[in-house]
């Protein structure tokens, strides 16, 4: 189908959830489309639902009921607060067409007085949509092949000529009824046909539409879920295709500071984060502490937990130092338990799709998301579910954690639920048990992290009153110690250690003793040094002393015993001396 021609159809939108997506933009307008299934299907509340979105938007229809009362099919759409009593009149007829239960059919008959009707009816409210609903109690009337035919040939040439978009329901062949023959006829009378399924499997029931054919448009033809909520009719139909966005580089935490170093910095943000593990190994603990984190930081969180309630989620988390509370008083956080037991994937896909327009977070936690995939599920479902999940949050940038229950907990990388957690995690980080010595300790690991350089090292994980915290890597004859058997072998080298400390401090004590000993007598050698100095120094001065006495006496003995002035030298002063 060429992009001009889907331009050129002109179509209405139906303002169902979903249905609009799987059509490409609506039922064709100014022709029919046939809503086919079997009882509790959901054909009459997605009519009403069509039609009430039309009177809200400014084109005003009409309800022709050949089966149930209006008042009964308005009484029981004020459960989904449609407002239809301000509606009718006005924008909303309803015409009840219901065939007496003793009518007998004589003679001919035909839809032409009753379209005539409807025409001047339409004509007075301006009307643009029209829905017969249960057409197949009318045409049960005639009980002739050929005279069926004959009104739904008038029916659709109707349509056409009045410009009304119609909307016919009938039961379809898959009913316990007998075989409705008109129906393969009524298929290639209209330009769109819907079928509708109600199954029940393993006491769960299941709701689904699929498109059969849409002339002149493209449309999804897979199989979609159908639910009927407090709003009414949804079609669960997600693209599967994700959205080309640009990946970001920003890093949030994980709560933990060493987690976070391990990781490189954190998780990327608007990256998908799966925790895996065995029952009890802490998998609730580390999204408490991401969304802690988040909460800190000021951003909408929304937690989806299955099977546990709110209070007792918040209660569990405050007892490893995670206190939430005062984040769900506020609004910043929003918690939502759910029962994974009372619907299926899909029916859960959609509950946590509403759950997310709903809070608008920027971070989500799914624990776990084992539990959406339950044995009512089939394998079509399991498939989709981990691209539906991601077109969810990538689409609008939001960090997802959740868990993942694995039942095999000797090796992190076994798969055993039917969850492909490699097509999901963009990190992958897996939780177990290790035994040893009579001890249970938790063990934790990232199996990957997609664009970080992170850790391969298995780190203990510890939980305390004071909080979660990740302990340094010990090893011991290649092997990693864990709880008591790590506290006694650190004990024991911390012993060691100290020891050995106590003889280094010891023989630093000795040398320094030594030395000090050694400068005390080298100071004692310096004064006796001193002294001798001192010494050598005053008998120095002694004999400069004594020679200069000595001159002194000479000269003024020559000048007693001689009587001229000439000195005699020193050689001749000696000899004299002796003479």
């Amino acid at each position: 189908m060429s992009n001009t021609q889907q331009t050129e159809l002109n179509k209405i939108q139906t303002g169902i959830r979903g249905l609009d997506d799987i059509t490409n933009g609506g039922l064709p307008r100014g022709r029919g489309t046939l809503l086919a299934g079997g009882p509790g299907c959901g054909k009459t509340v997605i009519a009403l639902q069509i039609l009430v979105y039309g009177a809200k938007h400014g084109e005003p229809g009409i309800f022709v009921t050949f089966e149930e009362d209006s008042s009964h099919i308005i009484n029981n759409a004020s459960a989904f607060g449609w407002s239809l009593p301000e509606l009718e009149g006005h924008k909303l007829f309803f015409l009840d067409a219901k065939p007496r239960p003793d009518i007998v059919c004589a003679g001919q008959f035909d839809l032409s007085s009753l379209l005539a009707s409807l025409k001047v009816k339409a004509d007075q409210m301006t009307a643009k949509r029209i829905v017969f609903d249960s057409i197949d109690v009318l045409l049960s009337l005639l009980d002739d092949p050929l005279a069926e035919r004959r009104e739904l040939f008038r029916l659709n040439d109707w349509l056409i000529s009045s410009g009304l978009t119609g909307i016919i329901t009938c039961k379809n062949n898959d009913s316990c009824q007998s075989r409705l023959d008109y129906q393969d006829f009524m298929q290639y009378m209209v330009d769109c046909m819907i079928f509708l399924r109600h199954d029940v499997d393993n006491r769960l029931a299941h709701r689904t539409m699929r498109i059969i054919k849409y002339r002149g448009s493209s449309f999804n033809s897979r199989e979609a879920a159908l639910l009927l909520g407090d709003t009414g009719a949804e079609v669960i139909a997600f693209t599967l295709s994700l959205p080309q966005l640009s990946a970001s580089t920003e890093r949030i935490s994980s709560g933990i500071d060493r987690l976070d170093s391990m990781l490189g910095s954190g998780y990327y943000r608007g990256s998908a984060v799966v925790l895996s593990g065995a029952p009890g190994t802490a998998k609730t603990t580390l999204c408490g502490c991401f969304l802690l984190a988040a909460c800190e930081r000021g951003e909408r969180s929304l937690f989806i937990g299955f099977d546990e309630p709110a209070q007792e989620i918040v209660r569990n988390l405050r007892s490893v130092g995670i206190d939430l509370g005062p984040y769900v008083d506020s609004g910043l956080l929003h918690i939502q338990s759910l029962r994974s037991s009372v619907s299926g994937t899909e029916e859960h896909m959609g509950m946590v799709r509403r759950l997310i327009e709903t809070y608008q977070p920027r971070c989500l936690v799914i624990d776990p998301l084992s539990a959406i995939v339950n044995s009512h599920s089939n394998d079509e479902a399991l498939r989709r579910m981990p691209e539906q999940l991601l077109a969810l949050t990538k689409s609008t940038g939001i960090t997802m954690v959740c868990t993942s229950l694995l039942a095999s907990n000797n090796d992190a990388l076994n798969e055993d639920t039917n969850i492909h957690i490699s097509t999901v995690a963009d990190t992958w980080i897996h939780i177990s048990y290790a035994m040893l010595a009579g001890e249970r300790n938790r063990a934790l690991t990232i199996v990957k992290s997609r664009g970080t350089e992170h850790s391969n090292q298995v780190r203990e994980l510890i939980l305390n009153s004071s909080g979660v915290s990740l302990a340094d890597v010990y090893q011991a004859g290649g092997e990693v110690l864990m709880g008591t058997a790590r506290w006694q072998k650190e004990t024991a080298e911390k012993a060691t250690e100290d020891l050995l400390l106590a003889s280094v401090v010891h023989k630093r004590r000795a040398i320094e003793l030594a030395q000090a000993e050694v400068n005390a007598r080298v100071e004692v050698l310096q004064v006796e040094l001193a002294v001798k100095e001192a010494e050598l120094k005053l008998l120095l001065a002694t004999e400069d002393t004594r020679v200069k006495l000595s001159n002194l006496s000479r000269d003024e003995l020559w000048s007693k015993r001689s009587g001229d002035d000439l000195k005699p030298s020193s050689e001749n002063w000696h000899i004299d001396q002796e003479f």
